[in-house]
């Protein structure tokens, strides 16, 4: 059989036809981590994947690189760009050692011309990766390859592997675990290990191996298992030239062993494997390793909470019903008040502890409470950052049970800022700064306010932050109006003090709190949820700290309402309580 023969959308065409292509087509292969075409560069010709598999990537406007999927074999690719005369849009990769044949632009347009359903085809093609790049579950960006790979000969890769592969066949998947047995092989046989499972796991010592290194090159993502009972090298991965490795595409998994004992942070094994997540894992089956097995298979769940003062009371609503219908959390991110109340959720407390501790730190009285002669704000802030360090304390975001992010506002660059290092509480008083009300959070010399003043319901960076479903909660909402009367010939502070005392926020509170949210497009972020919650708290306005029953009951009622009409993948992790 030709090559051409060998791809799906050339099929049925005439063996005269194919047999004519085949004289201008070029054959070639692509070590892993090798360039086929720079976004940016022009084209004349349509190549298709023989085996092997090939990445997409593009430049975000803030330089950051984006993964968009893989093209897998018998898949065309730069088919965009040839066929409008354009140059490339995307920069693609080969992910592991690939083989590609290549097609000039003139050659196939003879070969449709005599076979005219070959572009029906590829038009086919073009729109579901359209769709695919524009929906929340991108399934081209779905990593099917895994590379394990333990700094520790004490890990028992095969034990991990094998109770990952059990946890995945709980979710009707099936898992292929392949060891140094497997050096020699060629690429024919991985393409048929991906072809005939829903995932493969490489498991490798890391070392100066020919399979560890090889096993780096044909994984979509590499998880490197480590113990914090021990110091990582740096770097901790060989110079190989792995696309996994060069994009970020490396998660560390640290082995938790109930002794507690601890000389490493996850920020040093972060950095010494250049990875962009870390995750927790403690005994061997359980909860952590279903987190895992729900990671591998596209079907982890993230939950975003948005900023919306006292009105964020809500989320806590969320989580109680979520847990109520069994509905795990495996991410948890939020903007504000949310990223408070997420942090909740991330340092692993029950439905009471979370009560508790918010109760104590914003029910009971005013958290916003000490007022000042306004230089940088109304409120001195002493009593958030008080309060924050009580029930945060020194936790950094790396050590929390469940990979979490928050997001402010930088007012010196103009951007948003993302938390997912660094000490938790100065994220947080980072997050809920609201310019004027709180002073801002000076980090490197960089000024941080409230995240809501740019983003305020985050969910497109937990679509970057996982492949999974997404969960949200948005509590921000067009302002009902402030109260006119307080804004027609006001006494002056003194007058406001007089008349109110100090327990009632001055008109400005208001003022300022709906001003840094009005700009919030109130359907931002909510296309991207797969599951939304909009809580009904009419007349609950942003500084009601003491309206915590009401609030967290519309969270919670609005939440079961929603996973009860809930379908698909999503509801078959949920087990529905009786309503």
């Amino acid at each position: 059989m030709s090559n051409l023969a060998r791809i799906p959308l050339l099929k049925d065409i005439p063996a005269r036809s194919l047999r004519a292509a085949e004289a201008q087509a070029v054959w070639f292969s692509v070590p892993g981590g090798g360039t086929l075409f720079d976004e940016g560069t022009s084209s004349d010709s349509i190549y298709f994947v023989l085996s092997g598999t090939l990445g997409a990537f593009r430049r975000a406007a803030d330089g950051r690189v984006e993964f968009l999927g893989h093209i897998r074999p018998g898949e065309p690719v730069g088919e965009m760009a040839m066929l409008a005369g354009e140059p490339h849009s995307n920069s693609v990769l080969a992910v592991r050692d690939t083989e590609v044949i290549k097609l000039p632009r003139q050659t196939f347009m003879k070969m449709v011309r005599s076979s005219p359903e070959v572009m029906e085809r590829l038009s086919r093609i073009l729109l579901l990766r359209l769709r695919q790049t524009r929906r929340s579950n991108n399934q081209r960006g779905e990593p099917k390859v895994f590379a394990l790979t333990a700094a520790s000969p004490t890990i028992d890769l095969k034990l991990r592997a094998r109770v990952l592969a059990e946890a995945l066949a709980r979710l009707g998947l099936s898992a292929a675990i392949v060891g140094e047995e497997a050096e020699h092989q060629g690429a024919s046989y991985f393409d048929a290990l991906e072809a005939s499972n829903d995932i493969v796991i490489l498991t490798s010592t890391m070392g100066n191996s020919a399979w560890f290194k090889l096993s780096l090159r044909q994984a979509d993502r590499i998880w490197v298992l480590a113990r914090p009972d021990a110091r990582p090298s740096t770097p901790l991965l060989p110079d190989e030239n792995s696309p996994a490795k060069n994009f970020r595409l490396i998660d560390v998994v640290l082995i938790e062993h109930s002794n507690g004992r601890r000389v490493s942070e996850p920020p040093e094994w972060l950095d010494a494997a250049g990875a962009a997540r870390c995750f927790h894992w403690g005994g061997v089956q359980g909860n952590d390793c279903n987190r895992l097995a729900r990671v591998m298979a596209g079907r982890s769940v993230g939950v975003v909470f948005s900023g919306g003062g006292a009105r964020a009371y809500s989320h806590i609503g969320v989580v109680r019903a979520l847990r109520e219908f069994n509905c795990p959390i495996d991410f948890v991110g939020g903007a504000s008040m949310g990223a408070v109340i997420g942090a909740c959720v991330a340092k692993g407390w029950d439905d009471d502890e979370i009560e508790f501790r918010i109760r104590k730190a914003f029910v009971e009285s005013n958290p916003l409470g000490d007022y000042t002669l306004p230089v940088v704000s109304m409120v001195k802030g002493k009593r958030v950052d008080d309060r924050l360090k009580e029930h945060f304390g020194d936790t950094n975001i790396p050590d929390l049970h469940l990979p979490y992010f928050a997001v402010s506002t930088n007012l010196t660059t103009g951007a948003i800022h993302l938390h997912t290092r660094g000490r938790l509480r100065d994220a947080l008083r980072a997050t809920i700064a609201l310019p004027g009300i709180l002073p801002p959070f000076v980090e490197n010399g960089e000024v941080l306010v409230d995240g809501a003043v740019l983003n305020n319901f985050p969910v497109n960076i937990m679509r970057q932050t996982h492949r999974g479903f997404i969960i949200g909660c948005d509590v921000a909402r067009t302002p009902e109006g402030l109260a006119a009367d307080d804004f027609i010939d006001p006494p002056g502070f003194a007058g406001w003090v007089l008349q109110h005392g100090m327990s009632e926020a001055p008109p400005i509170a208001s003022l300022l709190m709906r001003t840094a949210t009005l700009s919030v497009d109130p359907n931002a972020g909510r296309e991207l949820t797969d599951i939304l919650v909009v809580p009904e708290l009419p007349n609950l306005d942003l500084r009601d700290w003491e309206e915590y029953d009401r609030a967290v009951e519309a969270g919670y009622e609005s939440t079961r309402e929603a996973l009860s009409r809930a379908g698909g993948p999503i509801a078959r992790l949920m087990k529905r309580p009786a309503l």
